[in-house]
């Protein structure tokens, strides 16, 4: 009987993810930090639900949708709740910001309250904060939101070859399709 990893992939789709996000990171980027890794796919896999990128509630029961929104949610809180919501807003910017930066500029048009939101400034100081609040066992250590944030951009360009990587993988001929699992 095999035992399985807890942080072994069960799904078809992480085994996608894994695959390609570790190809990117440690085949092309040189990113040997597997825990890192492992968070920038299960990041991935998260978000693949979209109901998943807007978990902050306001006040009100509503969504909080857009990263000023975020932030004010997060000063609300204390503790491992405030953690959290530091944690998603740098998940959230890192996301956009790796897998499409191009609708950062739609994000910041006059009509968002995101309007001179900067993802890559505020994603590392979500991080950096989430790091400074101990979160327990179940979640993800400091030191590993405290590389987020110091390699954010890192990070970001990472995702951006993974969604390359996505995109040419679409334009291929499926005969010439390889699978990474």
């Amino acid at each position: 009987m095999t035992e399985k990893r807890d942080s072994a992939p069960s799904s078809l789709l992480q085994r996608f993810f894994s695959g390609v996000s570790e190809s990117i990171f440690h085949g092309q980027l040189g990113v040997v930090d597997v825990q890192l890794v492992d968070y920038i796919n299960s990041l991935l896999i998260r978000f693949v639900r979209t109901d998943m990128l807007h978990t902050v509630r306001r006040a009100t029961g509503r969504p909080a949708t857009e990263v000023v929104e975020m932030l004010i949610e997060a000063d609300k809180r204390i503790g491992v709740a405030r953690r959290e919501v530091h944690r998603h807003v740098g998940d959230f910017t890192l996301f956009w910001s790796g897998m499409y930066p191009e609708s950062l500029r739609q994000m910041k048009s006059r009509d968002h309250a995101d309007h001179f939101v900067d993802y890559c400034q505020q994603g590392k100081r979500a991080y950096a904060i989430a790091s400074s609040i101990e979160g327990g066992d179940d979640r993800p250590p400091c030191d590993l939101l405290r590389r987020l944030s110091d390699q954010f951009e890192l990070c970001a360009y990472g995702l951006r070859e993974v969604r390359r990587e996505l995109e040419n993988r679409d334009d291929d001929p499926p005969h010439q399709k390889t699978l990474l699992f």
